[in-house]
């Protein structure tokens, strides 16, 4: 499996699940299981589970699933990106279409109280604190998480967001 262990330290880390094409909550339980079988990732938890329109990119995509997945990890921020792009391209994930449909979408949106600035890599995720369909399902997963950058709790975001028509919890449990 790829992703090199670098440390003995364990980080705890969110990544943030999309998808709207083929059968996403089928393809966001393989990456889930794909995660929590790879060696150096332990104590694999998730949000419930999202139903939100398409926000941005071109028009009359289909809804989107969302969901958030807290992870413990040896693996370094670069080496676990890796491992979620490859699961994006085993889940068939094109890159045609900016902000297009797509099968999965895996973002890492805090590693750890780390943050990073590389041209590939940017943690915490950019535009974590402007997208209610990450921050919510990432508050009802860890509700007293807190902003590395900004300082401000996660919930305090989330509560300072416009309103989304049509966002719906469809499972608490996936």
């Amino acid at each position: 499996m790829p992703g090199v262990m670098k440390t003995d330290q364990r980080t705890t880390v969110f990544l943030g699940l999309g998808g709207n094409l083929q059968d996403p909550l089928a393809t966001f339980r393989q990456a889930r299981q794909a995660l929590m079988d790879h060696p150096a990732i332990t104590n694999c938890q998730s949000s419930p589970l999202y139903q939100t329109p398409a926000v941005g990119g071109p028009g009359g995509q289909p809804d989107y699933l969302n969901a958030v997945l807290s992870l413990n990890t040896l693996l370094n921020p670069q080496d676990l990106l890796t491992l979620c792009q490859n699961l994006e391209n085993a889940a068939g994930r094109e890159r045609t279409i900016h902000w297009g449909a797509r099968t999965l979408d895996i973002d890492l949106l805090l590693f750890g109280s780390l943050i990073i600035q590389e041209t590939c890599l940017e943690v915490p995720h950019p535009h974590m604190t402007e997208r209610r369909f990450v921050l919510e399902p990432l508050v009802a997963l860890a509700p007293k998480s807190h902003h590395p950058v900004s300082g401000l709790a996660l919930k305090t975001h989330l509560q300072q967001l416009p309103a989304i028509k049509n966002i719906r919890l469809l499972k608490e449990n996936w």
